[in-house]
């Protein structure tokens, strides 16, 4: 979307406003569904930094993502989802949830809620 809905980005700066992880919402973008809980820039960034340095591998990487010392200026420009799963078929990858960052500007439509598949 080249004009990011102001409703999602309002969503987000609440978020980030409140350091609240509990708003769930399902995003549309080029090629994917995916769905999960919002989570402040901060705690994102505190978690992919938590599981790169438990990777003997990928270590290095782990300061790339510490938060930076000041509050993210203006509004928010992507969305930061935890516990997200990419909707696929009848199961979203991966199983247990991920870490995704979305740039607001490439959803096309977002509902609030986190989608899941019942076998009834």
């Amino acid at each position: 979307m080249s004009n990011p809905d102001g409703l999602l980005v309002d969503i987000a700066a609440m978020v980030e406003s409140e350091h609240s992880n509990q708003m769930s919402l399902t995003v549309v973008v080029p090629g994917a569904v995916i769905t999960g809980r919002l989570a402040p820039v901060a705690l994102w960034w505190e978690r992919v930094a938590d599981v790169l340095q438990a990777s003997d591998h990928l270590k290095p990487f782990a300061a790339l993502f510490a938060p930076p010392a000041e509050e993210p200026p203006g509004r928010p420009t992507h969305l930061h989802l935890h516990r997200a799963r990419i909707l696929q078929g009848d199961f979203g990858l991966p199983h247990t949830g991920g870490m995704y960052r979305i740039a607001i500007a490439d959803i096309s439509a977002w509902s609030v809620g986190d989608l899941s598949y019942s076998d009834a």
